[in-house]
């Protein structure tokens, strides 16, 4: 008896662990720019933080950067339209992060955040400038 409420248990952590790989598609969406900055340096501020967190620029516009990040077998395409009030930081496709019906592997949510926190850091520090 001691066996199978064993067996039942691990089958259950087992089915937890693995429906909490994928979550809803986190978009940052019109974040303000708490300073007084010119376009230039919120894109300035922009591309420092994603490159240093190893994203690779794809698309350069007045407007809108386009970003691709490679890791491992797994590859993730955003867009990021900004101005000096505002950015937001959008989903575009990506490669083996289980993306469908807006959802995608926790990896990309994390690595969105992460971008999202640098980018205020940075505008922070261009505020000082």
């Amino acid at each position: 008896m001691k066996a199978i409420k064993y067996t039942v248990s691990i089958l259950l952590a087992v089915l937890l662990v693995g429906c909490g790989r994928v979550q809803p598609v986190m978009n940052v969406e019109n974040t303000p720019v708490a300073y007084n900055l010119q376009s230039e340096q919120v894109k300035a501020a922009i591309i420092t933080a994603a490159t240093n967190r190893g994203w690779i620029i794809s698309n350069n516009t007045s407007t809108e950067l386009g970003f691709k990040l490679l890791s491992r077998d797994h590859s993730a395409e955003i867009s990021i339209p900004y101005s000096a009030k505002y950015y937001s930081i959008n989903y575009v496709t990506s490669t083996n992060l289980l993306a469908s019906d807006g959802t995608i592997h926790r990896n990309y949510n994390r690595w969105i955040n992460n971008l999202n926190v640098d980018i205020q850091k940075y505008l922070a520090r261009a505020s000082v400038k």
